[in-house]
């Protein structure tokens, strides 16, 4: 077990805490979000649809797209986006994703993507700094201030934050416009209650506990291996951003699955009827984790539960190494600055 120094007090104020994060948040955002959007779609390229199910969006000249008709109708037709309905792997859903909806489409929830990941980045990380610092100073050793610390401050930034990311996954899935995206929640609210809004939480916060809290104990341990093993005093960006790859690589493939099943809890959200069709059901509850694990194993087997695992590894230790580098990166320019001011 490694043996971590005790970190020196926080030489940066919290503004400071808050410009070094959401610079990072940005960063990662916009380089990161095309490789989102792509494991989003071969997540959700094999869920089951109801009959006559439709989403709402306005994609161009259209303003409605059913994406399941099971059987003819005189009272229902159904218009078909020209967009594949298999992707064979990454780099085919890039491909054809941006051959039939345009490069732009990578870039499908940006927005609320950044609405969502700075408020949460900043919150996050200020509140894991801070429980950090205190638990190393009483606890020198070991894992457990990493572990802690991690997992407090990700399950509270996850569920004040689990509205916006929830919207965030469904206009990644569905290219639904703003407009439409409204009118999706309100249509879920009458139907569910504003419950909806939270959907989903607990497969994400089963996931992104166990995730933070290994990141965390990963990162720490790595970089104070690589900070003593090359003689220096302090990280940089290099460093950061090589042990925030690493852990972040780790954490993914522990915790895959339960990323699995909150795709697909998320992505219900706005499928509305047609022509007065009825929906069963089991389609209009919200369905329990171990029901929507039994179903994704039934039809994909139990590899099902690590679709998208490589786009995912590609994304999130490369958002990791983004957010970490630059945020340990501008807090290593804060202190300097603030050490010269003294």
């Amino acid at each position: 077990m490694s043996r971590h120094p005790v970190p020196p007090t926080n030489q940066i104020s919290l503004g400071q805490q808050i410009v070094a994060s959401s610079t990072g948040a940005l960063l990662t955002s916009l380089f990161m979000t095309p490789m989102d959007v792509v494991k989003t779609r071969l997540q959700t390229q094999v869920q089951p649809l109801a009959k006559g199910e439709c989403f709402l969006f306005n994609h161009g000249l259209m303003d409605q797209i059913c994406t399941a008709c099971s059987e003819p109708s005189k009272d229902l037709r159904c218009e078909w986006f020209n967009r594949p309905g298999h992707f064979n792997g990454t780099i085919d859903a890039f491909v054809k994703i941006t051959r039939n909806e345009g490069i732009r489409s990578l870039w499908s929830g940006l927005s609320p993507t950044i609405v969502s990941a700075i408020p949460q980045t900043v919150f996050y990380f200020t509140l894991y700094d801070n429980l950090h610092t205190r638990l190393r100073r009483k606890y020198p050793g070991g894992y457990w201030a990493p572990l802690v610390a991690g997992a407090g401050a990700r399950s509270i930034a996850a569920t004040v934050v689990s509205p916006l990311e929830m919207i965030r996954t469904k206009m990644q899935s569905e290219v639904l416009s703003y407009k439409d995206m409204a009118k999706a929640i309100k249509s879920s609210i009458r139907h569910e209650g504003y419950t909806m809004l939270w959907r989903g939480l607990v497969a994400t916060l089963l996931r992104d506990i166990p995730f933070s809290a290994v990141y965390w104990i990963g990162y720490e341990d790595i970089k104070a291996r690589t900070i003593r093993y090359l003689g220096r005093k302090d990280t940089n960006f290099l460093i950061s951003f090589a042990a925030g790859a690493t852990s972040g690589t780790i954490a993914t493939i522990f915790t895959q699955p339960f990323d699995v099943v909150k795709t697909h809890k998320q992505v219900t959200l706005g499928s509305v009827n047609v022509k007065g069709i009825k929906r069963g059901k089991q389609v209009l509850e919200n369905k329990p984790m171990k029901m929507v694990v039994k179903e994704i194993i039934a039809r994909e087997g139990v590899s099902g539960l690590f679709t998208g695992l490589i786009p995912r590894i590609a994304k999130t230790s490369m958002a990791c190494a983004i957010m970490i580098g630059t945020y340990e990166y501008l807090k290593l320019v804060f202190n300097r600055r603030n050490r010269k001011e003294i």
